[in-house]
């Protein structure tokens, strides 16, 4: 999920001489659809697609799917799931009269019944490997039909749109100054975060903070390089080496672009990535001050990897979430194929708002995670998170190219977008002084400073302003917004100072 048949990577499996196949959309013809044909020969004619992610039914309880019918007959839909723990469920929903395109047809397995019987009611639960559709079961009536956009919920009704513009930029690195890397924009991550054995994912690099792993070269691209040598640290010896970045910028909502070329040798897994600020880490540049929580309730955004999917195309790449409740070797999850991801420049991006996060491959959204239900388990994304790139070896990249020496990623730039006012770069000493209390708040928010104010102007994450004050800037009134977080900004004489409030 989601499957709108735009990149032929789903395995489709059609039962009793039915037909699928990848067609056009007749209404907008940049549009792929699934095609699916009934002969007529067999009353229960259908098609299956074997999911590269399982349904979790537990996380979410409703499908949704656009159904076009090339004739004006009213027809029936039975969405099936299977190959679960659990015993097989279906929904069924009619599809009126007309003909066309009808969109967002929702199937509620919270209302489902068992597929063994079709009768018994059910409140379906568990994880699905297999989606069967039959359209107009149990009839013989031969037809031709599209199918477009299935989805849990992790994706939007148009997944090529973000919902939130952000175009002030905050931060960047163009990386212009050859040499070693800038040490007030980044981090090396050198420490094995399990101890006495090395890092996760059975990966079998050392990172260190090398000039030799990464540099950026006369043409003003960063180098991240993975080696070939035997290498010990931290008492471990290890037979390859590479470079694992973290930003000194953490931020909250807003867009990321960076443009990169990528090794594609057997056994390399380049990674563009994010954790929560609050990640507890060792040897993380934010852990020291804010490592309070574990992987994966920090949250984590894979804007791009690539090289662990091997029965995928060379220059196919994924983006991922991951979160207490879908992670690990189960994450929500899309992908895309570039054009030759090794000697070409891409733009790679994620979108964050408050209500999703689209990821984008050259401008184009590929994929769009958007829960119905953000709750601790599927949305910890109300926080800062930082940026990490690195070049990882093995581990599930697989096993390493026995003629491999030397590869690196190349990284044109990294360019952070928000809405105006919501950078939180600066660190003035105003921030340093002054409290603002008590945060969360449902009531009132209250601000001491050791200086004189001269106004305060509260935001929203987006960058619209919910009020201003420029007398008794002690204390502002939230108890009629909804809950979320803002951005209070609070000016003196000479600074201005900004911090994130949240409202319960």
């Amino acid at each position: 999920m989601p499957i709108d048949f735009s990149d032929n990577l789903d395995n489709f499996t059609t039962f009793s001489g039915s037909g699928f196949s990848f067609n056009t959309d007749p209404i907008n013809s940049g549009n792929d659809v699934g095609q699916f044909f009934n002969d007529g020969t067999n009353a229960w004619q259908s098609f299956s697609i074997d999911l590269t992610k399982s349904i979790d039914l537990g996380f979410q309880k409703t499908i949704a799917l656009s159904f076009y019918g090339f004739d004006p007959n009213t027809h029936n839909l039975i969405l099936k799931l299977g190959n679960g723990a659990n015993p097989d469920v279906q929904v069924s929903q009619n599809i009126p009269v007309g003909g066309g395109w009808t969109d967002s047809i929702t199937f509620d397995f919270s209302n489902a019944v068992l597929s063994s019987d079709g009768v018994t009611l059910i409140n379906a639960s568990g994880t699905y490997d297999k989606l069967t559709i039959f359209i107009d079961g149990g009839a013989t009536t031969p037809g031709t039909y599209l199918i477009d956009n299935i989805n849990d919920g992790s994706i939007g009704s148009n997944p090529s749109a973000v919902d939130v513009e952000y175009t002030n930029l905050v931060w960047e690195d163009e990386f212009n100054i050859p040499g070693a890397i800038n040490s007030i924009k980044w981090h090396h991550q050198t420490q094995v975060i399990i101890p006495g054995v090395g890092w996760a994912n059975g990966e079998i690099q050392h990172y260190t903070d090398r000039i030799d792993n990464s540099f950026v070269d006369s043409s003003g691209f960063l180098n991240i390089r993975a080696k070939k040598e035997t290498f010990s640290d931290q008492g471990l010896t290890k037979n390859y080496t590479s470079a694992r970045l973290n930003s000194k910028f953490a931020f909250t909502y807003g867009r990321i672009d960076i443009r990169a070329k990528l090794p594609i040798e057997p056994g390399t897994w380049p990674a563009l990535w994010m954790l929560g600020k609050n990640i507890d880490e060792n040897g993380g540049f934010w852990d020291s001050n804010f490592g309070n929580t574990n992987w994966p309730a920090c949250g984590e955004i894979d804007i791009m990897e690539h090289g662990i999917f091997p029965t995928k195309d060379i220059n196919y790449i994924n983006s991922a979430l991951h979160t207490t409740c879908c992670n690990g070797g189960n994450p929500n999850q899309g992908g895309t194929i570039a054009s030759d991801l090794a000697n070409q420049f891409h733009v790679y991006s994620m979108n964050w708002s408050p209500n999703q996060i689209t990821f984008l491959l050259d401008s184009v959204a590929f994929y769009t995670y958007n829960p119905i239900n953000k709750d601790a388990s599927t949305w910890p994304f109300f926080e800062d998170q930082f940026i990490l790139l690195n070049v990882a070896m093995g581990g599930l990249a697989g096993n390493i190219d026995p003629g491999f020496t030397e590869s690196a990623m190349l990284i044109d730039y990294v360019k952070v977008y928000q809405a105006s006012g919501l950078s939180f770069e600066d660190e003035p000493s105003l921030n340093k002084t002054l409290k603002v209390y008590p945060n969360p708040s449902n009531d009132e928010i209250h601000i001491s400073s050791n200086v004189s104010l001269n106004s305060i102007a509260l935001y929203d994450i987006l960058g619209k302003l919910i009020l201003r004050k420029v007398k008794d800037t002690n204390s502002i009134d939230v108890s009629n917004l909804n809950a979320g977080v803002y951005i209070l900004v609070m000016h003196s004489e000479n600074e201005k100072a900004i911090k994130k409030v949240t409202v319960k």
